[in-house]
């Protein structure tokens, strides 16, 4: 059989000519022509149009020519049916329905960017959907990593490239200052909010409620308050002449009672029983 369509192909017009001539009829002749001569040339060349309006292999309803060509023919490969959510993603821009459709409408519109003969087009595009059958057929469950010391290798230089990154933030000055300031106030157990603080540094609350943990290890302005008054805590608690008490008042925590709760959900002991195995060490 002869079959024609638009020129200039991309997607669809490359994988239904690979889906007749590797399952349909290996001997098909594929012809592109400009789209306004597509009907003339298809009674010419007695070749069956496909991939344009008002034809019977075309488009419909959200599917593309693929996957009619599939249903005509009762095709029922489980691969090819895999294959065709990826071709109906990459070719209606509609790249949510599969992971690899946009990948596919980068590759197919590269290759016919660099590419300007249709057939020559044709027989690389021939390429692409043998390998993409290839993976829809045998290999979607495997992954480029196989061996478990490649893929700690992967593991640890990623996690080295995110740290990299948190190091590479350049820290404004604005969060300069605030360290520094709720460093003064865990000191001097002064109290102040994030309110104050921010009119201080003449720098709008609700900016640095938003920005401050991108610079304070990830966390909000309340919990790095917190941890920073454990911390101080815990250096306390290595003095006994410290009561608990004092050590509660000296921390800012409202009282002895507070203090044990915090303490107990950021170390998981309270302050008495850290103590005592702090002292036997």
């Amino acid at each position: 059989m002869n079959w024609i369509t638009r020129d200039r192909p991309k997607i669809d017009r490359i994988a239904c000519p690979w889906l007749i001539i590797r399952f349909i009829d290996p001997d098909a002749q594929i012809f592109f022509v400009p789209f306004n001569q597509v009907k003339v040339r298809a009674a010419e060349l007695e070749a069956t149009p496909f991939d344009i309006p008002d034809t019977e292999f075309t488009h419909y309803e959200d599917r593309c020519t693929f996957d009619f060509f599939l249903e005509r023919y009762e095709i029922e490969d489980p691969a090819l049916k895999d294959m065709a959510v990826i071709i109906r993603g990459a070719d209606t821009d509609n790249h949510s329905l599969a992971a690899q459709s946009s990948g596919l409408w980068a590759i197919s519109a590269g290759l016919a960017y660099n590419i300007t003969d249709d057939q020559e087009l044709l027989e690389k595009g021939m390429l692409i959907y043998d390998a993409l059958y290839s993976w829809a057929a045998h290999l979607q469950k495997q992954k480029h990593t196989q061996s478990p010391t490649e893929k700690l290798l992967l593991a640890v230089f990623n996690t080295y490239l995110d740290k990299q990154k948190t190091e590479n933030l350049k820290t404004p000055k604005w969060a300069k200052e605030l360290k520094e300031i709720i460093q003064d106030q865990i000191d001097t157990n002064l109290s102040l909010s994030l309110k104050e603080i921010s009119e201080g540094l003449q720098i709008h609350p609700s900016y640095v409620s938003r920005e401050f943990s991108k610079y304070f290890s990830n966390l909000s302005f309340g919990e790095y308050i917190r941890k920073l008054r454990i911390e101080k805590a815990v250096d306390l608690l290595g003095n006994p002449d410290h009561t608990l008490s004092e050590i509660a008042y000296l921390t800012g925590f409202s009282d002895q009672s507070h203090f044990n709760r915090i303490f107990k959900a950021h170390t998981g002991v309270n302050p008495s029983e850290f103590r005592k195995n702090l002292l036997k060490k």
